[in-house]
């Protein structure tokens, strides 16, 4: 079998992500490697963790990347997190709370699950009822879930969980970087992340940050493995049951200790690190507001072509939008389509909403003037060819009104 050298085809990437890398990243990531503990490389490190405490709007000294998807994040924030018999609570609205579910009893916790119908999210007295209900140890909840492109408002929660001493950590690969998320004044414990989304890079690194007392929780579970323990260091019979994901060991890596525990992915630093630069660079608020205009002028422009918007609107991420797929359209074929003839990927959907709902992203790179009006005209073509009535130019017509607004 002869191979070649990759060149994939060129894409539009307007889906729920992955989304089109910013060329700067992918730059970045082009540099050459170095040792892992070479000084350059822990100076790259401890760049890294002081650029990502400005996008989670944090002081939080454990705030570092674990090596791997968005997932790795969420295993190892819940793996590291939670002693088997731990209560936890998992308010489900979407997709991805079924998996902090699935995780969390893979864990060996006793999860208690209080769960809102998809396309609405919930009310901080109904988590707090919740919370005085199962007593949890800790509350898992996703911020921004890409199944319902809803954002759980969690701005009054975190001030529960304290008053009823449980911690509170929420998956944020969805909305970090395009809407508002601060880790401190929310009260928020731990949260992960991924890149792929508002953060404009490529999967394979996960950002997370943990409070203080997070990482009192995690250190009293930590056991240093044999072949780099040091006199003195803690040994447990239970330890955290992951090696890979133990972030107690994870955060003595990134620490003045720089335990070898694993070789750092140093290609995806280098993209992690560029991608919160970027972010930095240019300010996180107007980073949210950009994604913020060009999400609304998709919507205005969705709307002119006639489509039904699914979910609450109030809490709609700003990076991402569902729509009711047009009665006697195939949605799988227009997508199809979509990606055929004019090289554009648009998002299908999960569970309950599979081929009902497609979802549109304008987030990282491809929040954009140039990349929305594209898609609609694209997609106002797709319509007509398959058979719906569209007023030419109504898409496009309605985001530049938009824009012009």
């Amino acid at each position: 079998m002869q191979s070649y050298p990759i060149d994939p085809p060129q894409r539009l990437l307007m889906g729920p992500g992955p989304i089109n890398a910013d060329p700067r990243v992918l730059r970045a990531m082009s540099a050459q490697l170095v040792g892992q503990y070479d000084p350059a490389m822990t100076a790259y490190m401890t760049e890294t963790m002081e650029l990502y405490r400005g996008v989670f709007r944090t002081a939080n000294e454990a705030t570092l990347l674990v090596d791997g998807t968005s997932r790795a994040g969420i295993e190892a924030a819940l793996v590291s997190l939670i002693e088997p018999g731990d209560r936890v609570l998992v308010p489900i609205f979407g997709r991805f709370g079924h998996l902090l579910r699935e995780i969390a009893e893979r864990c060996g916790a006793e999860v208690h699950v209080v769960e809102r119908e998809w396309g609405t999210v919930f009310i901080p007295a109904e988590i707090e009822t919740a919370i005085l209900s199962s007593k949890p140890k800790i509350l898992a909840i996703v911020h921004g879930d890409t199944s319902t492109t809803l954002a759980q408002p969690l701005d009054e929660v975190g001030a529960i969980c304290a008053k009823h001493g449980v911690l509170i950590y929420t998956d944020t690969t969805a909305s970090l970087g395009g809407n508002e998320f601060e880790t401190d004044a929310w009260g928020v414990d731990v949260a992960t992340a991924g890149l792929q989304k508002c953060l404009a890079g490529p999967s394979g690194s996960a950002p997370i940050t943990l409070s203080a007392a997070a990482v009192d929780v995690i250190n009293r579970r930590k056991s240093i493995e044999a072949g780099i323990r040091s006199e003195g260091d803690a040994v447990l019979a239970s330890p955290i049951r992951s090696n890979y994901f133990d972030l107690a060991m994870i955060m003595d890596y990134w620490g003045p200790k720089r335990l070898n525990h694993h070789t750092e992915a140093t290609t995806m630093l280098y993209g992690a690190r560029e991608c919160a630069r970027i972010l930095i660079e240019e300010g996180i608020p107007e980073a949210i507001e950009r994604h913020r205009l060009h999400g609304s002028a998709m919507v205005a422009g969705l709307v002119g072509l006639g489509f039904d918007l699914f979910g609450d609107q109030s809490v709609r991420m700003n990076n991402v939008v569902g729509v009711e797929i047009p009665s006697g359209i195939d949605g799988d074929g227009a997508r199809a389509t979509m990606l055929s003839d004019y090289g554009i990927e648009i998002g299908t959907s999960f569970g309950p909403l599979h081929g009902r709902v497609w979802r549109i992203g304008t987030m990282g790179y491809n929040a954009r003037r140039d990349t929305v009006l594209t898609t609609l005209a694209a997609l106002e073509q797709v319509l007509r060819r398959g058979g719906v009535a569209v007023t030419a130019g109504s898409g496009v017509g309605s985001a530049l009104d938009f824009y012009g607004s």
